[in-house]
């Protein structure tokens, strides 16, 4: 399971997307969403504003994801 770091209380599911190296640019997070199967703690979820916080596990093109809050 591969760590993502975030400094604030939550990112976005489209930001997520950019700090995991999935896309380039933010605006590439729609097409991106539509066209992968995502599962968010284990539900599926595709909407690009989705809150993620600190401990939940993203699943996506057989990856998986946890959120770690980095505390400064």
């Amino acid at each position: 399971m591969e760590e993502i770091f975030i400094y604030t209380d939550f990112v976005t599911l489209g930001q997520f997307l950019k700090l995991a190296n999935l896309i380039q640019t933010g605006g590439e997070a729609k097409e991106f969403l539509s066209n992968h199967k995502i599962l968010v703690d284990g539900e599926l979820d595709n909407r690009r504003g989705r809150k993620l916080y600190d401990g939940m596990v993203i699943s996506l093109l057989n990856k998986k994801f946890v959120i770690k809050k980095k505390w400064s």
